[in-house]
């Protein structure tokens, strides 16, 4: 156990947060903060000078494509093809209220 952690920090921290545990609850997670701040001293005790801070483990590159101006589709082609048009655009059935 991480000295000064006692199963009565972990209760007051479930208390904090809510939570109801048992005792054999109180028991296990007071094994396992203790474990999880052991694992965060020996990080904290490592050399990280000239080490760089990053955000993400590895090296992100942006696989969009660059946007580019391109002629579009022409819109009467596009509402020739569709099944129903109505002053130059898609008609399509109503699906909530009444016609204005």
């Amino acid at each position: 156990m991480a000295p000064g952690l006692s199963r009565e920090d972990v209760a007051k921290v479930a208390a904090l947060a809510r939570l109801t545990l048992s005792d054999e609850e109180l028991d296990t997670f007071t094994e396992q903060l203790s474990q999880v701040l052991e694992h965060a001293k020996d990080i904290a005790a490592l050399d990280l000078e000239g080490v760089i801070a990053t955000a993400h483990p590895f090296g992100l590159v942006n696989v969009v494509r660059e946007d580019e101006l391109r002629a579009s589709l022409d819109r009467d082609e596009v509402l020739a093809m569709a099944p129903d048009a109505e002053e130059g655009r898609f008609a399509v059935p109503r699906i909530m209220g009444e016609a204005p």
